[in-house]
């Protein structure tokens, strides 16, 4: 690794031609912009002075260096995390405060190479410059600047450079400031701290720029301040827990513990012990007492996810304890009061459930305080790229590949697939796909590309459009209402993966990325087991 220094040959910028690239940002610092514009002007200014493939803006949180804005990469990079531990270059760039290019022989992988936007083939970034932002002295994140010429930065002109960099902390300074300043409470900031907490554990982070994410999240910030029961619905597969992790994280319980428990996971006959807890001798195999699921979450949040495979009695038993806050462990005699905020998530009609009998509609009602409804991926338009791109780091790091990426007929396919799965689908397929595309090479690769073959979308895709319940020519059966319609299409999906997988239950469980407890319950509602 070298560091940019200034030399006799280089090609200093005229004073004009900075200040007709800065003043436009100084002017915006006193503009009301959105973030991303700010960032997308400070990235499209950075490339007017310094020309070069690519450039972005990435954000240091914990041990991780999120992108916040590109210019010249892949859309799919916005969707990746870079753990700084897996990437020595960026370490390197952490490590320094001032700017630093690299060697184009530097023998250290670059994060980039196979993401420049618009480059077929396995072509690598061959000169990088990185660049360390600092705000009120404290690292703040990385500007990056990249291009496949590895002479492009020869004649870097370092003031001018310089005179960006400070301007750039300036954006990023009044970025955080108005962030700050919109926290108008000591509650308010509170809460944006646990929901950073929260967001640097082991959780899956949500993901999206799309107008239905955004409403969603909008709607996630709203119920978060308040203790009122809410509803997640939405299709198998879109994410519900990670809804009930957002609400939990930006709300006053964020501090206290949030449990979990899939309803459909257990049979009727653990799912109260599970709950309530019970005593010693309360039934077989009962040799110690033991505390439910609502006493580990006092104080805090308890998550009920598949709420629609509940039996009636338990619904019952539920509806007490949401009603007055007191529950009894199985077998004993003694109450207990808890606080607990519920939320709850299911794939299902509920309301359909209670008119069929098959559901309580005072638990219902009590449930469906605040329902919030989690879009499916179909209609997320590109967030399918942002989601791709988290699930292709998290494989490259996984296979230890230099870089993992899609092609751009793989990322048309992406964005033209159904996704019956929605999210779950999309993340088994990246993986899916990247270890079938990586064992038919020989030799390891330093860049994996996955095309749209090896996504193997068509036939699936072709499945997914008939999920208007057409019938075996391709047509809706005339007169059929929905749920039936409906239903014939889950009995054809079902039976073919049970075909194609042996009937093995657990194999068609996995490829259609259903819980195997409710891929059973379903299939004998369907009449198929």
């Amino acid at each position: 690794m070298t560091r940019v220094e200034k030399s006799t040959d280089v090609v200093t910028l005229t004073v004009h031609a900075v200040l007709d690239a800065l003043i436009p940002l100084v002017e915006d610092l006193s503009r009301e912009l959105p973030h991303t514009e700010r960032y997308r002007r400070l990235l499209e200014t950075l490339r007017t002075l310094f020309p070069g493939d690519a450039a972005a803006l990435l954000r240091l949180e914990g041990d991780t260096l999120v992108p916040l804005a590109i210019n010249g990469l892949s859309s799919d990079t916005l969707g990746r995390r870079f753990r700084v531990n897996d990437h020595p270059r960026f370490a390197q760039l952490l490590d320094q405060r001032e700017p630093t290019r690299f060697a184009a022989d530097s023998g250290l992988p670059d994060p980039y190479d196979g993401l420049v936007q618009g480059v077929e083939g396995n072509l690598e970034v061959h000169d990088c410059l990185g660049c360390p932002l600092y705000i009120d002295d404290r690292l703040w994140g990385l500007i990056t600047l990249d291009a496949l010429d590895p002479a492009q930065f020869d004649s870097i002109d370092l003031p001018s450079l310089q005179a960006y960099l400070s301007l750039a902390a300036a954006t990023v300074s009044v970025v955080e400031r108005i962030d700050t300043l919109a926290r108008s409470s000591e509650e308010e900031r509170r809460r944006a701290e646990a929901y950073r907490l929260a967001s640097s554990q082991s959780r899956r982070e949500m993901i999206g720029s799309s107008a239905p994410y955004k409403r969603l999240m909008d709607e996630i910030r709203v119920v978060a301040n308040s203790d009122l029961t809410v509803l997640i619905t939405g299709e198998t597969g879109v994410g519900k827990e990670l809804v009930a992790n957002a609400i939990h994280a930006l709300s006053p319980r964020a501090g206290k513990p949030m449990v979990s428990l899939n309803c459909a996971a257990l049979p009727d006959t653990l799912v109260e012990s599970e709950l309530f807890g019970h005593v010693k001798g309360a039934f077989s195999g009962a040799s110690t007492d033991r505390g439910g699921k609502f006493e580990l979450a006092d104080g805090g949040t308890l998550f009920l996810d598949e709420v629609g495979e509940l039996s009636l009695g338990v619904q019952a038993k539920l509806l007490r304890v949401l009603q007055n806050g007191q529950l009894q462990r199985i077998g004993s005699d003694h109450e207990h009061k808890v606080d607990v905020r519920l939320i709850a998530a299911t794939n299902r009609d509920l309301a359909a459930e209670v008119r069929e009998g098959r559901f309580r509609a005072d638990f219902y009602h009590r449930l469906s305080v605040y329902p919030l409804w989690s879009p499916p991926l179909r209609e997320r338009g590109r967030d399918v790229l942002l989601l791709a791109g988290n699930f292709l780091e998290e494989n490259r790091s996984r296979l230890g590949l230099l870089s993992l990426r899609l092609s751009s007929d793989a990322q048309t396919a992406l964005l033209g697939y159904t996704w019956p799965g929605n999210v779950r689908e999309l993340e088994h397929l990246i993986g899916r796909s990247a270890l079938k595309a990586l064992a038919r090479h020989r030799e390891r690769p330093r860049i994996l590309t996955l095309t749209a073959a090896d996504l193997a979308l068509s036939e699936a895709g072709r499945a997914a459009m008939t999920s208007d319940a057409a019938d075996a020519d391709g047509h809706a059966q005339p007169g059929e209402d929905f749920r039936t319609a409906v239903a014939s299409f889950e009995r054809t999906l079902i039976s073919e993966a049970l075909a194609r997988n042996e009937r093995n239950w657990a194999s068609t469980a996995r490829e259609l990325g259903m819980d195997r407890a409710n891929l059973n319950r379903l299939a004998r509602r369907l009449g198929l087991k």
